[in-house]
């Protein structure tokens, strides 16, 4: 679908967007792509060594953390919920309108998306995946 890629994962949320970052790197993509992953702590942090290896690789994926509720010792990365400000020094750097792909709780992926819009990324752009109950 091109790019550049904004992928926004919450917990487990960054299952499915794994599969599009293993997929990035099995096809040889070296489309600019940023990963923001929210987790409560480092511990939490589901494919920590796959991710820190991909990132390695040089090919143009960057993974940006928030730890919502436990920081490593000297942490100066970004240490709360994922909000406006975040979303909009996290997309800055891949330029106008990217593809951007949200998955996670609810709450996370509809503050996400109208984050992203704030920021000036075109809803036509922005595909979600809410993980857990939708609302009544």
């Amino acid at each position: 679908m091109g790019g550049p890629l904004l992928l926004i994962g919450g917990g487990s949320g960054v299952a499915p967007l794994m599969s599009m970052i293993r997929h990035r790197a099995a096809a040889g993509s070296k489309i600019p792509t940023r990963l923001l992953y929210s987790s409560r702590a480092p511990v939490e942090v589901i494919y920590r060594g796959e991710l820190e290896k991909l990132s390695a690789a040089g090919t143009g994926l960057e993974i940006i953390h928030t730890f919502t509720r436990v920081q490593p010792l000297g942490w100066t990365g970004y240490a709360r919920r994922i909000d406006d400000r975040m979303l909009g020094e996290v997309v800055r750097p891949l330029g106008k309108n990217p593809q951007a792909f949200i998955c996670g709780p609810t709450l996370l992926v509809e503050a996400a998306a109208d984050g992203l819009i704030k920021a000036g990324v075109k809803s036509s752009q922005i595909r979600t995946e809410r993980l857990g109950p939708s609302g009544a």
